[in-house]
Formats: C-alpha cells, structure tokens, sequence
C-alpha cells in the first residue's frame, strides 16, 4: 500500500472509491439516487482537477496494486488563526478495518501542521458512528454541533478538533449588531470555506441555541442568501460557497 499526493491521472479512482464509500456508509439511510447525485455533484472530474490544482489543498490518496482505495482530502483555512480542515476521508469499503484511516489522517495532518495549522477539524454526522467513533479514537475532541439537512431531512452533525499542542483553545463568540440593527452572535469556530474568506455562523443568543444565518468573512456583511443546496453567497462582496458535503469521514 503506498500512500502519495494526487495527480490528476487519479481523478476516475477518486470518484469510484467516493461512490462505494458512500453507498457503503449510507446506503441504509439515503436513495442510490441522492448517493450518485452527490458524487456526480461533489466529484465531477473537473471539479476534482480544480481541487488537486489549489494550492491551499493537501488531497493524498492511498494506492494498492496501482488503484486508488482511499484518500483525504483537507485545506489550510486562514481564520483568526490557521485551520487544517478535513473536508473527506474515505476508504474503499473492501479495505477498511485495516488501519487506513489512521494512516491517511496523519500524512493529511503532518502535511498541514508543517504549514502552519494550529488545529485540525473535522465533521460528521451523529447518524455516521463509524466516523465518530474514527476521531474520538484518533484524539479529537467535539467542540460543536449543528443541524443539515439532507433530501429533506434534518440529520445532527457534530464537530471534532484536534490541537497539537495539547491544549483546547477558547471557544470565539463574538457579539455585533447585524445591518437590520439587530444583535447577533458570530461564532468563529464555526466557519465554512468560501471563495474569497470563510462564512462565519451566526445566532440570536450567545448560547447558541437559534440560529440565524452567517456573515461574510470577506467583507463582514449579513447579506448572504442560502439556496436549496446549501450554497452560500453573499449579496455584496460576491464570496461564494459550493454546496455543502455531509461529513469529513466514511470509514
């Protein structure tokens, strides 16, 4: 088994070990329509080559017999501080049980904390225990949930982080008055990547029981539309965000 950054000549292998991780995962609980849609989606050949061309991506792939049977894929996200984020890890599901995993998240997290990540995240869906039980194993910690939403229906997804230097950093919730002069609360921890600077999610209390939408990153506005695929835009600086994936891990 070798493990190696990804080429472009890997993009059919990615997409095909992505379908049966997925179908394996979750072929209980959503359609084969809503799968292949998502792959279809999610990894459409050049949306794959743009991702192997950003410079700002680490996407290493597992190799066996001179086929892709697993890979990561994770960014280093500038927030208030660096963030390794772990966007997927999949593992073909004739391979898992193996320790593949294991061996993907370290050349996935070694590579980021060497350019300068203070934390490595990752999320999943409660309904995904499987991946829950991957990061509580590998030494994350929850540090947050929330709620998507999936073919109609609402699944909880909950946040892991790791800090490599052993200590838990405080949670960012930052109280501003939005451009309606409403208050509300920027959650800093919460971020999704976007185009030109994260999104950041916001809530009408500081415990963070309401949620009422995001602020752009880029410009600090609250005018950012979400459409029925969980893009997100914002109205005045044009940041944007592809549709929404469900979770980090499918192990």
């Amino acid at each position: 088994m070798d493990l190696r950054d990804a080429t472009t000549e890997d993009v059919d292998g990615i997409r095909e070990t992505a379908r049966a991780s997925l179908s394996a995962s979750y072929g209980h609980a959503l359609s084969t329509d809503l799968i292949e849609e998502a792959v279809e989606s999610w990894y459409d050949a050049d949306e794959v080559t743009e991702t192997l061309e950003d410079e700002d991506s680490v996407f290493v792939v597992a190799v066996d017999d001179g086929e892709v049977v697993g890979f990561v894929q994770s960014y280093l996200v500038e927030r208030r501080e660096p963030v390794g984020e772990l966007d997927w890890l999949h593992v073909h599901p004739d391979h898992r049980g193996k320790g593949l995993g294991d061996d993907l998240l370290r050349a996935a997290e070694t590579e980021l904390l060497e350019r300068g990540a203070e934390r490595i995240e990752g999320r999943v869906l409660e309904a995904n225990e499987a991946g829950t039980e991957f990061y509580e194993r590998e030494g994350f910690s929850e540090i947050g949930e929330r709620t998507v939403e999936i073919g109609g229906e609402e699944f909880l997804e909950r946040v892991y982080a790791r800090y490599p230097s052993g200590e838990g950093e405080q949670v960012l919730t930052e109280a501003r008055v939005a451009g309606d002069g409403e208050q509300v609360y920027v959650a800093y921890d919460e971020a999704e990547r976007a185009s030109m600077a994260p999104f950041y999610a916001t809530y009408a209390d500081r415990e963070r029981t309401e949620r009422v939408g995001y602020v752009c990153g880029n410009c600090d506005g609250h005018n950012v539309s979400v459409d029925t695929m969980d893009r997100v835009q914002c109205g005045d600086c044009g940041n944007k965000r592809k549709a929404s994936r469900w979770d980090a891990a499918y192990l």
